[in-house]
Protein backbone atom coordinates (compact mmCIF):
# COMPACT_ATOMS: atom_id res chain seq x y z
CA UNK A 1 0.00 0.00 0.00
CA UNK A 2 1.37 3.30 -1.15
CA UNK A 3 1.67 6.66 1.15
CA UNK A 4 -1.62 7.77 -0.47
CA UNK A 5 -3.01 4.85 -0.06
CA UNK A 6 -2.61 4.79 3.97
CA UNK A 7 -3.95 8.60 3.73
CA UNK A 8 -7.06 7.40 2.46
CA UNK A 9 -7.86 4.68 4.09
CA UNK A 10 -6.61 6.31 7.55
CA UNK A 11 -9.44 9.12 6.91
CA UNK A 12 -12.22 6.78 5.46
CA UNK A 13 -11.69 4.89 8.78
CA UNK A 14 -11.67 8.30 10.39
CA UNK A 15 -14.92 10.21 9.28
CA UNK A 16 -17.06 9.55 12.35
CA UNK A 17 -14.49 11.02 14.70
CA UNK A 18 -13.39 14.09 12.33
CA UNK A 19 -17.46 14.52 12.56
CA UNK A 20 -17.66 14.32 16.26
CA UNK A 21 -14.52 17.04 16.61
CA UNK A 22 -16.02 19.35 14.44
CA UNK A 23 -19.80 19.30 16.44
CA UNK A 24 -18.15 19.69 19.40
CA UNK A 25 -16.40 23.10 17.99
CA UNK A 26 -19.94 24.18 16.86
CA UNK A 27 -21.73 23.23 19.80
CA UNK A 28 -19.28 25.56 21.71
CA UNK A 29 -20.41 29.40 20.90
CA UNK A 30 -17.44 32.16 19.98
CA UNK A 31 -19.42 35.08 18.79
CA UNK A 32 -17.26 37.87 18.12
CA UNK A 33 -18.41 40.36 19.13
CA UNK A 34 -18.82 40.37 21.94
CA UNK A 35 -15.05 38.49 21.35
CA UNK A 36 -14.93 36.28 24.38
CA UNK A 37 -13.27 33.58 22.85
CA UNK A 38 -10.69 32.14 25.20
CA UNK A 39 -13.10 29.56 26.30
CA UNK A 40 -13.66 28.02 22.51
CA UNK A 41 -9.74 28.16 22.56
CA UNK A 42 -9.77 26.18 25.86
CA UNK A 43 -12.07 23.09 24.28
CA UNK A 44 -10.43 23.34 20.97
CA UNK A 45 -6.64 22.82 22.80
CA UNK A 46 -8.66 19.91 24.81
CA UNK A 47 -10.44 18.04 21.96
CA UNK A 48 -6.54 18.76 19.60
CA UNK A 49 -4.73 16.89 23.17
CA UNK A 50 -7.27 14.07 22.96
CA UNK A 51 -5.98 13.37 19.08
CA UNK A 52 -2.56 13.05 20.64
CA UNK A 53 -1.44 16.55 19.52
CA UNK A 54 0.89 18.90 21.80
CA UNK A 55 -1.12 22.20 22.31
CA UNK A 56 0.87 25.29 22.95
CA UNK A 57 -1.52 28.30 24.26
CA UNK A 58 -0.50 31.94 23.98
CA UNK A 59 -2.63 34.09 25.37
CA UNK A 60 -2.95 37.30 23.99
CA UNK A 61 -2.36 41.02 26.89
CA UNK A 62 -5.72 41.68 28.43
CA UNK A 63 -4.83 45.39 27.34
CA UNK A 64 -4.42 44.20 23.50
CA UNK A 65 -7.55 42.33 23.69
CA UNK A 66 -9.25 45.11 25.20
CA UNK A 67 -7.72 47.63 22.51
CA UNK A 68 -9.30 45.73 19.66
CA UNK A 69 -12.42 45.52 21.09
CA UNK A 70 -12.80 41.58 22.58
CA UNK A 71 -13.28 40.28 26.08
CA UNK A 72 -10.97 37.41 25.88
CA UNK A 73 -8.22 35.34 22.77
CA UNK A 74 -5.81 32.92 22.87
CA UNK A 75 -3.92 31.90 20.00
CA UNK A 76 -3.29 27.91 19.61
CA UNK A 77 0.08 26.28 17.97
CA UNK A 78 0.44 22.90 16.94
CA UNK A 79 3.81 21.60 15.87
CA UNK A 80 4.88 18.44 13.89
CA UNK A 81 8.28 17.95 12.25
CA UNK A 82 9.17 15.70 10.06
CA UNK A 83 12.76 14.17 9.57
CA UNK A 84 15.83 12.59 11.09
CA UNK A 85 14.65 11.96 14.88
CA UNK A 86 12.21 14.93 14.50
CA UNK A 87 14.54 17.09 12.93
CA UNK A 88 13.50 19.79 10.90
CA UNK A 89 15.44 20.77 8.18
CA UNK A 90 12.74 20.94 4.86
CA UNK A 91 10.01 23.68 4.70
CA UNK A 92 7.79 24.67 7.25
CA UNK A 93 3.91 24.98 6.59
CA UNK A 94 1.25 27.08 8.25
CA UNK A 95 -2.36 26.08 8.33
CA UNK A 96 -4.83 28.44 9.81
CA UNK A 97 -7.93 28.75 10.83
CA UNK A 98 -10.21 31.04 13.00
CA UNK A 99 -12.77 29.90 15.26
CA UNK A 100 -14.73 33.31 16.33
CA UNK A 101 -18.18 33.85 15.02
CA UNK A 102 -20.42 36.36 13.75
CA UNK A 103 -23.36 36.39 16.28
CA UNK A 104 -25.94 33.87 14.74
CA UNK A 105 -28.74 36.01 14.27
CA UNK A 106 -32.38 35.11 13.44
CA UNK A 107 -34.09 32.99 10.83
CA UNK A 108 -32.62 29.93 11.37
CA UNK A 109 -34.40 25.97 11.06
CA UNK A 110 -31.78 24.36 13.17
CA UNK A 111 -30.64 25.65 16.60
CA UNK A 112 -27.33 28.01 15.63
CA UNK A 113 -25.21 25.43 18.12
CA UNK A 114 -26.94 22.45 18.02
CA UNK A 115 -24.31 20.91 14.96
CA UNK A 116 -27.61 18.86 13.44
CA UNK A 117 -26.99 16.84 10.98
CA UNK A 118 -29.63 16.80 7.47
CA UNK A 119 -29.38 15.21 4.19
CA UNK A 120 -25.66 15.12 4.48
CA UNK A 121 -24.81 18.60 6.13
CA UNK A 122 -24.14 20.03 9.42
CA UNK A 123 -26.00 23.13 10.41
CA UNK A 124 -24.44 25.56 12.96
CA UNK A 125 -22.53 29.15 13.30
CA UNK A 126 -19.12 28.46 11.94
CA UNK A 127 -19.50 25.33 10.95
CA UNK A 128 -17.92 26.49 6.75
CA UNK A 129 -16.33 29.84 8.64
CA UNK A 130 -14.00 28.65 9.93
CA UNK A 131 -14.47 25.97 12.28
CA UNK A 132 -14.67 23.44 9.62
CA UNK A 133 -10.89 23.86 9.23
CA UNK A 134 -10.04 23.03 12.23
CA UNK A 135 -10.93 19.72 11.37
CA UNK A 136 -10.06 19.37 7.81
CA UNK A 137 -6.72 20.48 8.87
CA UNK A 138 -5.94 18.63 12.16
CA UNK A 139 -6.90 15.38 10.43
CA UNK A 140 -4.59 15.69 7.21
CA UNK A 141 -2.31 16.29 9.64
CA UNK A 142 -2.86 13.13 11.50
CA UNK A 143 -3.10 11.22 8.01
CA UNK A 144 0.27 12.81 6.80
CA UNK A 145 1.80 11.13 10.46
CA UNK A 146 -0.23 7.91 9.61
CA UNK A 147 1.01 7.39 5.80
CA UNK A 148 4.29 6.60 7.16
CA UNK A 149 6.07 8.59 3.70
CA UNK A 150 9.69 10.05 4.11
CA UNK A 151 8.80 13.71 4.80
CA UNK A 152 11.27 16.73 5.93
CA UNK A 153 10.00 20.13 7.12
CA UNK A 154 7.17 20.74 9.74
CA UNK A 155 3.62 21.22 9.20
CA UNK A 156 2.07 23.92 12.30
CA UNK A 157 -1.51 24.27 13.02
CA UNK A 158 -2.38 27.92 13.50
CA UNK A 159 -5.65 28.35 15.64
CA UNK A 160 -6.91 31.95 16.05
CA UNK A 161 -9.78 33.75 17.49
CA UNK A 162 -10.06 37.79 15.83
CA UNK A 163 -10.70 37.18 12.08
CA UNK A 164 -14.07 39.09 12.48
CA UNK A 165 -12.26 41.96 13.83
CA UNK A 166 -9.37 41.83 11.72
CA UNK A 167 -7.13 39.64 12.77
CA UNK A 168 -4.68 41.86 14.56
CA UNK A 169 -4.43 39.74 17.67
CA UNK A 170 -4.31 36.13 15.86
CA UNK A 171 -1.78 35.61 12.78
CA UNK A 172 -0.21 39.06 12.66
CA UNK A 173 0.29 39.04 16.55
CA UNK A 174 1.66 35.54 16.55
CA UNK A 175 4.13 36.32 13.52
CA UNK A 176 5.14 39.53 14.87
CA UNK A 177 6.13 37.91 18.53
CA UNK A 178 7.91 35.64 16.47
CA UNK A 179 6.31 32.97 17.91
CA UNK A 180 6.33 31.10 13.89
CA UNK A 181 8.38 31.39 11.24
CA UNK A 182 6.46 29.51 8.60
CA UNK A 183 8.23 29.25 4.32
CA UNK A 184 4.52 28.65 3.30
CA UNK A 185 0.94 29.15 4.80
CA UNK A 186 -2.44 27.68 4.11
CA UNK A 187 -5.38 29.76 5.39
CA UNK A 188 -9.08 28.30 5.37
CA UNK A 189 -10.62 28.32 2.41
CA UNK A 190 -13.38 26.19 0.24
CA UNK A 191 -12.90 23.21 -1.69
CA UNK A 192 -13.53 24.40 -5.44
CA UNK A 193 -11.51 26.36 -5.99
CA UNK A 194 -8.25 27.90 -4.84
CA UNK A 195 -7.96 31.62 -3.72
CA UNK A 196 -4.55 33.61 -4.21
CA UNK A 197 -6.17 36.91 -4.17
CA UNK A 198 -8.67 38.92 -2.43
CA UNK A 199 -9.96 42.33 -1.80
CA UNK A 200 -8.79 44.48 1.21
CA UNK A 201 -11.32 46.50 3.16
CA UNK A 202 -11.60 50.61 4.32
CA UNK A 203 -13.85 51.29 7.61
CA UNK A 204 -14.31 55.07 8.55
CA UNK A 205 -16.17 57.03 10.82
CA UNK A 206 -17.66 59.89 9.61
CA UNK A 207 -18.42 62.26 12.28
CA UNK A 208 -20.74 65.48 11.26
CA UNK A 209 -21.03 67.88 13.60
CA UNK A 210 -23.91 71.06 13.66
CA UNK A 211 -25.61 72.64 16.26
CA UNK A 212 -28.90 72.23 17.76
CA UNK A 213 -32.28 74.20 17.18
CA UNK A 214 -36.04 74.27 18.28
CA UNK A 215 -38.03 72.73 15.47
CA UNK A 216 -40.06 75.65 15.26
CA UNK A 217 -36.78 77.79 14.55
CA UNK A 218 -34.59 75.21 12.64
CA UNK A 219 -32.78 78.01 10.76
CA UNK A 220 -31.46 78.76 13.99
CA UNK A 221 -29.41 75.88 13.86
CA UNK A 222 -26.91 73.52 11.88
CA UNK A 223 -28.11 70.79 10.81
CA UNK A 224 -26.20 68.01 10.88
CA UNK A 225 -28.62 65.20 9.74
CA UNK A 226 -28.98 67.91 6.45
CA UNK A 227 -25.01 67.61 6.27
CA UNK A 228 -24.95 63.80 6.26
CA UNK A 229 -27.88 63.98 3.73
CA UNK A 230 -25.66 65.58 0.99
CA UNK A 231 -22.42 63.38 2.40
CA UNK A 232 -24.90 60.13 1.90
CA UNK A 233 -25.85 61.46 -1.81
CA UNK A 234 -22.16 61.95 -3.30
CA UNK A 235 -21.09 58.60 -1.68
CA UNK A 236 -23.86 56.36 -3.07
CA UNK A 237 -22.60 58.25 -6.51
CA UNK A 238 -19.43 57.40 -6.12
CA UNK A 239 -20.41 53.96 -5.02
CA UNK A 240 -22.59 53.32 -8.80
CA UNK A 241 -18.75 54.86 -10.57
CA UNK A 242 -17.16 51.86 -8.88
CA UNK A 243 -18.82 49.49 -11.17
CA UNK A 244 -17.02 50.20 -13.94
CA UNK A 245 -13.09 49.73 -11.87
CA UNK A 246 -13.35 45.79 -13.04
CA UNK A 247 -10.65 43.87 -11.16
CA UNK A 248 -8.11 42.01 -13.68
CA UNK A 249 -8.00 38.49 -11.62
CA UNK A 250 -11.49 36.20 -11.83
CA UNK A 251 -13.45 36.33 -8.78
CA UNK A 252 -12.67 39.37 -8.04
CA UNK A 253 -15.34 41.90 -9.42
CA UNK A 254 -15.48 45.16 -8.28
CA UNK A 255 -15.22 47.65 -5.53
CA UNK A 256 -18.12 48.05 -3.48
CA UNK A 257 -19.09 50.46 -0.55
CA UNK A 258 -21.94 50.29 1.57
CA UNK A 259 -22.84 52.80 5.16
CA UNK A 260 -23.92 49.90 7.21
CA UNK A 261 -24.09 51.89 10.67
CA UNK A 262 -25.90 55.34 11.30
CA UNK A 263 -26.84 57.02 14.45
CA UNK A 264 -27.92 60.55 15.46
CA UNK A 265 -30.46 63.45 16.58
CA UNK A 266 -31.11 64.53 19.82
CA UNK A 267 -35.24 64.35 19.72
CA UNK A 268 -37.92 64.79 16.82
CA UNK A 269 -38.45 68.55 18.18
CA UNK A 270 -34.64 69.30 17.79
CA UNK A 271 -32.13 70.01 14.59
CA UNK A 272 -29.91 67.34 14.85
CA UNK A 273 -26.40 68.48 16.12
CA UNK A 274 -24.45 65.65 15.68
CA UNK A 275 -24.81 62.47 13.19
CA UNK A 276 -22.14 59.56 13.02
CA UNK A 277 -22.17 56.94 10.37
CA UNK A 278 -19.96 53.75 9.35
CA UNK A 279 -19.21 53.30 5.91
CA UNK A 280 -17.16 49.84 4.38
CA UNK A 281 -15.54 50.39 1.27
CA UNK A 282 -13.66 47.07 -0.32
CA UNK A 283 -10.85 47.47 -2.21
CA UNK A 284 -9.58 45.22 -5.00
CA UNK A 285 -6.04 44.05 -5.50
CA UNK A 286 -5.86 46.43 -8.76
CA UNK A 287 -5.93 49.51 -6.78
CA UNK A 288 -3.98 51.24 -4.03
CA UNK A 289 -5.68 51.11 -0.15
CA UNK A 290 -4.35 54.12 0.52
CA UNK A 291 -5.22 56.40 -2.45
CA UNK A 292 -8.81 54.66 -2.06
CA UNK A 293 -8.81 56.33 1.82
CA UNK A 294 -7.26 59.95 0.47
CA UNK A 295 -10.33 60.21 -2.34
CA UNK A 296 -13.66 59.42 0.15
CA UNK A 297 -11.90 61.37 3.08
CA UNK A 298 -11.88 64.45 0.24
CA UNK A 299 -14.98 63.87 -1.55
CA UNK A 300 -16.89 63.95 2.14
CA UNK A 301 -15.69 66.98 2.87
CA UNK A 302 -15.59 68.43 -0.07
CA UNK A 303 -19.87 67.51 -0.18
CA UNK A 304 -20.50 70.18 2.97
CA UNK A 305 -18.05 73.07 2.30
CA UNK A 306 -20.43 75.33 1.62
CA UNK A 307 -22.61 74.65 4.65
CA UNK A 308 -22.06 77.32 7.20
CA UNK A 309 -21.28 75.74 10.44
CA UNK A 310 -21.00 72.30 9.80
CA UNK A 311 -17.74 70.45 10.74
CA UNK A 312 -16.50 66.76 9.13
CA UNK A 313 -14.21 64.51 11.26
CA UNK A 314 -13.22 61.36 9.41
CA UNK A 315 -11.65 58.30 11.54
CA UNK A 316 -10.43 55.10 10.25
CA UNK A 317 -11.02 51.99 12.06
CA UNK A 318 -9.93 49.55 10.11
CA UNK A 319 -7.78 49.14 6.71
CA UNK A 320 -6.77 45.38 6.18
CA UNK A 321 -5.09 45.73 2.59
CA UNK A 322 -5.65 43.24 -0.94
CA UNK A 323 -4.30 40.25 -0.54
CA UNK A 324 -2.16 39.99 -3.95
CA UNK A 325 -0.66 37.27 -5.67
CA UNK A 326 2.81 35.92 -4.67
CA UNK A 327 5.80 34.18 -6.11
CA UNK A 328 5.79 30.75 -4.29
CA UNK A 329 2.44 30.71 -4.55
CA UNK A 330 3.04 28.40 -7.52
CA UNK A 331 4.03 25.39 -5.46
CA UNK A 332 1.12 24.72 -3.51
CA UNK A 333 -1.46 25.75 -6.13
CA UNK A 334 0.16 23.29 -8.18
CA UNK A 335 -0.27 20.77 -5.51
CA UNK A 336 -3.24 21.71 -4.03
CA UNK A 337 -4.79 21.29 -8.33
CA UNK A 338 -3.30 17.58 -8.78
CA UNK A 339 -5.04 16.38 -5.54
CA UNK A 340 -8.00 17.96 -5.74
CA UNK A 341 -8.32 16.61 -9.46
CA UNK A 342 -7.50 12.81 -8.01
CA UNK A 343 -9.96 13.35 -4.68
CA UNK A 344 -12.69 15.26 -6.25
CA UNK A 345 -12.66 14.67 -9.84
CA UNK A 346 -12.83 18.06 -11.19
CA UNK A 347 -9.90 20.85 -11.81
CA UNK A 348 -9.53 22.92 -9.16
CA UNK A 349 -8.60 26.93 -10.21
CA UNK A 350 -6.89 29.66 -9.02
CA UNK A 351 -9.07 32.67 -8.20
CA UNK A 352 -9.73 35.62 -6.18
CA UNK A 353 -12.50 36.33 -3.65
CA UNK A 354 -13.96 39.83 -2.95
CA UNK A 355 -13.89 38.97 1.10
CA UNK A 356 -11.12 39.89 3.13
CA UNK A 357 -9.29 37.66 5.43
CA UNK A 358 -6.60 36.48 7.70
CA UNK A 359 -4.49 35.09 4.72
CA UNK A 360 -3.28 38.86 3.80
CA UNK A 361 -1.29 38.83 7.53
CA UNK A 362 0.96 35.52 6.25
CA UNK A 363 0.89 37.37 2.53
CA UNK A 364 2.40 41.02 3.78
CA UNK A 365 4.79 38.97 6.03
CA UNK A 366 6.39 38.16 2.54
CA UNK A 367 4.96 34.16 3.06
CA UNK A 368 3.68 32.41 -0.23
CA UNK A 369 -0.39 31.76 0.63
CA UNK A 370 -3.36 30.71 -0.77
CA UNK A 371 -6.69 30.12 0.81
CA UNK A 372 -7.80 26.07 0.88
CA UNK A 373 -10.21 24.25 2.86
CA UNK A 374 -13.71 22.37 3.31
CA UNK A 375 -16.58 24.25 2.05
CA UNK A 376 -18.62 24.59 -1.48
CA UNK A 377 -17.74 27.06 -4.24
CA UNK A 378 -19.49 30.15 -2.77
CA UNK A 379 -19.81 31.50 1.06
CA UNK A 380 -23.56 32.14 -0.09
CA UNK A 381 -24.12 28.73 -0.85
CA UNK A 382 -22.66 28.04 2.87
CA UNK A 383 -25.06 30.85 4.09
CA UNK A 384 -21.93 31.91 5.53
CA UNK A 385 -22.44 35.09 8.08
CA UNK A 386 -26.14 33.95 7.44
CA UNK A 387 -28.66 31.87 9.21
CA UNK A 388 -28.61 28.15 8.52
CA UNK A 389 -25.28 28.28 7.73
CA UNK A 390 -24.25 24.96 6.92
CA UNK A 391 -21.22 22.20 5.41
CA UNK A 392 -21.53 19.27 3.09
CA UNK A 393 -19.40 17.00 5.41
CA UNK A 394 -18.31 15.21 1.70
CA UNK A 395 -17.02 18.52 1.08
CA UNK A 396 -14.96 17.92 4.75
CA UNK A 397 -13.70 14.12 4.17
CA UNK A 398 -12.51 15.24 0.07
CA UNK A 399 -10.55 18.15 1.27
CA UNK A 400 -8.81 17.14 4.36
CA UNK A 401 -7.56 14.02 1.68
CA UNK A 402 -6.06 17.12 -0.57
CA UNK A 403 -4.27 18.61 2.57
CA UNK A 404 -3.35 15.31 3.22
CA UNK A 405 -1.71 14.33 0.08
CA UNK A 406 -0.40 17.92 -0.76
CA UNK A 407 0.88 17.89 2.53
CA UNK A 408 3.13 14.89 1.44
CA UNK A 409 3.98 16.28 -1.81
CA UNK A 410 5.04 19.73 -0.36
CA UNK A 411 7.35 18.02 2.47
CA UNK A 412 8.38 15.09 0.13
CA UNK A 413 12.16 13.93 1.35
CA UNK A 414 14.03 14.82 -1.62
Amino acid sequence: MTARDKVHAFLAAQREAQTRFLAELVRTPSDNPPGDCRPHADKAAQLLEGLGFAVERHPVPDELVKRNGMISCMNLIVRECFGPDGASGGSTIACNAHGDVVPPGSGWSAAPYGAVIRDGRMYGRGVAVSKSDFATYAWALLAAKAAGASLKGAIELHLTYDEESGGEIGPKWILEQGLSKPDFAICAGFSYGVTTAHNGCLHLEVEVTGKSGHAAEPEKGDDALEAAALILNDLYSYRKALTALESQIPGIGHPTMVVGLIKGGINTNVVPDKVIFRLDRRIIPDETAGAAERFITALIKESVRKMAGIKVEVRRILLANPFVRRPGQEHMVHAIQKNARQVFGIEVQPHGVPLYTDARHYSEAGIPTVLYGAGPRTLEEANGHRADENLVLDDLYKATEVMALTFLDLLEAK
